[in-house]
């Protein structure tokens, strides 16, 4: 299972290519992506036959690597070198839009991180880290990497060869943590969920009640394929119900900071995160916080580490130093980030990403679209998931198409439901006019398409319009320079909840 996945996750990138030719000789291997030839007049050749068709370019293509047995690799794809006028427009579940101060402040010469000054760098990001998270008891890590790294942290610094993990899988990440962990030689029961459903809280009590051994339960908070946000609390409360000792270990890749989590109060052991999702940073930094509990296992943890030790990262940090050079740009971009995350408030922050999925749903429902999660109790903050209409049957096409026609850049449909959904992302640094023109694109697209045949023109606009005026507040500071014509008789907005 973990091969076809893996693959599937990635073949949308080359949906309505005229082919994908692999040709392998010795130690050689050659990729050729032919142009996408129902977008675009331009076909894909080599620089010595521009005008050859397609079919002559992959044979081409296929004869050179056959005869250039142990020559580096050679990657060719199609042009993309046009730039259209005005902004390209990412509305993607992670990465998100990087602020203007954020870019800024990544922005500088470079610098010693042996220096004395760089511990109140360390520090800060550090502390902010915790911040973040919700936790006073934590022990914040910030490593180079992604959310990968971040998992293989998680577990390494914790567990050991053969102990016994519960994970549910109910989404690509959530699968690709599964695969990880066997790898790393963990002994895992794996909890499949329906594609759209969240982690079952019944069955993690039944389950822990008949392996009381469990030496760790690991959830997936935001699954970014589906669009489900699980019940953290619920697992916790279902973990003490079973009298289990088990670590908690959470994904928080694409939750933190967009969704609610509560470290310290909902019992989380090992927490992750990424900083391309909610932080609004490029990716690159893998985020890990380490609960006491957590922390005590380390010395009985024969799992391999070095670049993800905890242990050598907890040497170098007390003295406010990193045992590698970090990422500097990143650790200044982190530390503006998080101050504008402060600037704003981390729950005022959670509800404007609420509010925001709350529009994108109200448009969805107005285009008689529906969302691939199945309750709404696992309705997600930080993107929408809409199950395809009928016109579009293939959603890797559509969003190719949104790409090539109007610069927007949705998300695809990832291995079991790709071609099924697509994705809107709506986390990290955005605003409702923001949200409001990647609605409006994508009424244009399923128009195009000929979907909504049935729906006014502008109706999910209109409908995430209304939502969002009812709701919006004056911006801080900008208050006190005129009346907001929304408030009658000193009322305020209607919240998120209301």
């Amino acid at each position: 299972m973990s091969s076809v996945l893996y693959t599937a996750m990635w073949r949308p990138l080359v949906n309505n290519s005229n082919a994908l030719l692999t040709s392998v000789a010795a130690n050689n291997c050659r990729y050729h992506f032919p142009s996408i030839a129902a977008l675009s007049t331009r076909t894909f050749a080599s620089s010595s036959a521009s005008s050859s068709s397609s079919a002559s370019s992959s044979s081409s293509a296929a004869s050179a690597a056959s005869s250039s047995a142990g020559a580096a690799s050679e990657y060719l794809c199609p042009e993309f070198s046009y730039t259209p006028p005005g902004k390209h427009h990412l509305f993607v579940p992670g990465p998100t839009n990087i602020p203007d101060s954020v870019q800024r402040e990544m922005h500088r010469a470079s610098l010693n991180h042996r220096d004395p000054f760089f511990k109140t760098v360390t520090y800060q990001a550090l502390n902010d880290v915790k911040y973040l998270f919700k936790t006073h008891q934590g022990q914040p890590y910030v490593f180079p990497g992604t959310g990968t790294g971040a998992w293989e942290a998680g577990f390494t610094n914790t567990l050991s060869a053969g102990d016994k993990v519960i994970m549910f899988r109910y989404g690509q990440f959530s699968h690709l943590w599964v695969d990880m962990a066997q790898r790393l030689g963990l002994n895992v029961i794996c909890l499949e969920e329906p594609w759209g459903n969240g982690a079952d809280e019944v069955k993690l009590e039944q389950v822990l009640k008949e392996h009381p051994d469990t030496k760790a339960v690991c959830v997936v908070h935001n699954e970014t394929t589906t669009g489900v946000t699980s019940d953290l609390p619920a697992c916790r409360a279902a973990m003490d119900r079973a009298g289990s000792d088990a670590l908690l270990m959470v994904d928080g890749v694409s939750s933190i900071g967009a969704c609610e989590f509560k470290m310290d109060e909902w019992g989380v052991d090992i927490a992750v995160t990424g900083s391309q999702k909610a932080l609004s940073l490029p990716t690159g930094l893998a985020l890990v916080c380490a609960s006491p509990k957590a922390k005590s296992k380390l010395a009985s943890s024969n799992l391999k580490k070095v670049y993800y030790s905890f242990e050598d990262m907890d040497k170098f940090n007390a003295v406010g130093g990193f045992p590698y050079t970090p990422s500097i740009p990143l650790l200044y971009g982190l530390i503006e980030a998080m101050r504008l995350i402060k600037e704003e408030g981390l729950d005022n922050v959670i509800a404007r990403h609420a509010r925001f999925a709350e529009g994108t749903r109200a448009a969805a429902k107005a285009w008689g679209l529906e969302t691939l999660c199945t309750q709404p109790r696992w309705h997600s903050n930080s993107l929408t998931v809409l199950k395809a209409p009928p016109e579009i049957t293939d959603t890797s096409d559509f969003v190719t198409y949104m790409y090539c026609k109007y610069n927007v850049s949705l998300g695809l449909g990832l291995s079991e439901v790709q071609g099924k959904v697509f994705r809107i992302g709506h986390l990290g640094s955005m605003d409702e006019v923001s949200l409001l023109g990647a609605i409006a694109a994508t009424e244009m697209g399923l128009r195009d398409y000929g979907a909504l045949k049935n729906v006014s023109n502008g109706a999910g606009v209109g409908a995430a319009l209304d939502y969002f005026r009812r709701t919006a507040r004056m911006i801080p500071t900008r208050d006190h320079a005129v009346h907001d014509p929304m408030i009658q008789d000193n009322q305020t907005p209607m919240t998120a909840s209301g």
